[in-house]
């Protein structure tokens, strides 16, 4: 099957944003080595995923506009922020 190929600058500004937003909701740092940071990380993660799945469902699913779902989905992901103390690599804690 051949189909036209798509790039990210042949989008509307609205699917941008919104491709965008999900990707930066998903992005977490790595959790830092003690248990508590993972289960942190575990229950962000687990949470943003079920928003962004929320939001696509409402766009996929129930025709909501792009542009919105984006800035809701951005709002979500701001009221819970990274509490966890991420990885650094350098095996010295850097407090968030």
């Amino acid at each position: 099957m051949n189909e036209p190929t798509v790039r990210l600058d042949s989008l509307p500004e609205s699917a941008v944003a919104l491709l965008r937003a999900v990707h930066d909701a998903l992005a977490l740092p790595l959790p830092g080595l003690s248990d508590e940071d993972e289960r942190a990380y575990a229950k962000l993660l687990e949470s943003r995923s079920q928003e962004a799945r929320i939001i696509l469902a409402c766009v996929l699913d129930s025709g909501h506009e792009m542009g919105p779902a984006a800035l809701s989905l951005r709002e979500w992901t701001a009221r819970e922020p990274v509490t966890y103390t991420p990885w650094t690599g350098d095996g010295v804690r850097h407090e968030h």
